[in-house]
């Protein structure tokens, strides 16, 4: 073969594999699309946003130092609040309260019960909440521990203090769940696991504190949302934020926040009215602020 026809072959394969080189780069390997709630195959999703996060609550020493340090102090509050019997953690606390029983109320997912990893087989999945998925994750009774709420229910209740729980799990995923609890070792029951669906109560708690603040003085709101305290329904990330700041003498004291960086309603507050996942992206990406213009 000629010097001529040799150096043409070598061009030609060295345009092909330059091409294929540059397919390959650009073009993502394909995986099962996600299939959202309202049964509409989504985009992959491969944002890092759930990915962070879950890989934080899982793997990092911050977080377990985080959630074991807000429930140490809650010990040391607790004992505050029960030298104090003008002592009330509840803005749904009527008059006479002063000698009722002492509550602490808690939320239970990502503040007692650790679904991370519900949260990671959606990463791993690159979908995004579903209920099917959620209903599958509840029957596993599978969920762990808040790192720090055995031991601070413990004390609590070593004190004679009722715990109550106060979730957005639904009447129908109450029987598991409580299941799930008694296989960590806490105690609970019908009467103090208060869910959606019970007495026609919505996911709004302010309903559910009123109702234990009836027969008892709350001492302590342990959550990882803002409406485990106070609702915040409808209201912007500005209306928020200046919510919080209003409250500002119980935050750390008988309001105890544990960190979620997984979901909340402060992220659906970023895009109310928006279902599809591009459309919610596009949204985060514009409120979003870097620091070039």
């Amino acid at each position: 073969m000629g010097t001529r026809s040799t150096f043409v072959i070598l061009a030609v394969l060295n345009v092909w594999m330059l091409s294929s080189a540059c397919a390959s780069r650009s073009t993502p390997a394909r995986t099962p699309a996600g299939t959202a709630a309202s049964g509409l195959v989504t985009a992959n999703r491969d944002t890092h946003e759930g990915l962070n996060g879950v890989l934080w609550m899982q793997t990092a020493a911050e977080y377990w130092a985080i959630a074991s340090a807000a429930y140490r102090g809650a010990q040391v509050t607790l004992e505050e609040s029960l030298r104090d019997t003008s002592w009330t953690a509840s803005l749904e606390q009527g008059s006479g309260y002063e000698s009722r029983p002492g509550a602490v109320i808690f939320d239970l997912d990502e503040t007692v019960l650790d679904n991370s990893p519900f949260q990671a087989q959606l990463v791993l999945e690159r979908t995004v909440y579903q209920s099917a998925m959620w209903e599958a994750w509840v029957n596993e009774m599978a969920a762990g521990l808040v790192p720090g709420s055995k031991d601070f229910i413990a004390f609590a209740e070593g004190k004679g203090i009722r715990t109550f729980y106060v979730t957005n799990r639904t009447v129908g995923e109450q029987d598991k769940t409580l299941k799930n609890l008694a296989a960590l070792g806490i105690s609970a029951s019908d009467a103090t696991v208060l869910c959606v669906g019970e007495n026609g109560w919505t996911s709004d708690k302010t309903p559910r504190r009123a109702e234990i603040a009836k027969t008892h003085r709350v001492l302590l709101l342990v959550g990882d949302d803002m409406n485990d305290f106070v609702s915040t329904a409808n209201l912007s990330p500005l209306q928020r934020v200046a919510l919080a700041q209003t409250h500002s003498r119980f935050w750390g004291k008988a309001w105890v926040l544990l960190p979620n960086p997984l979901y909340g309603s402060w992220e659906r507050a970023l895009s109310p009215g928006l279902t599809q996942d591009n459309e919610i992206l596009a949204r985060k990406r514009s409120v979003v602020k870097g620091f070039r213009p």
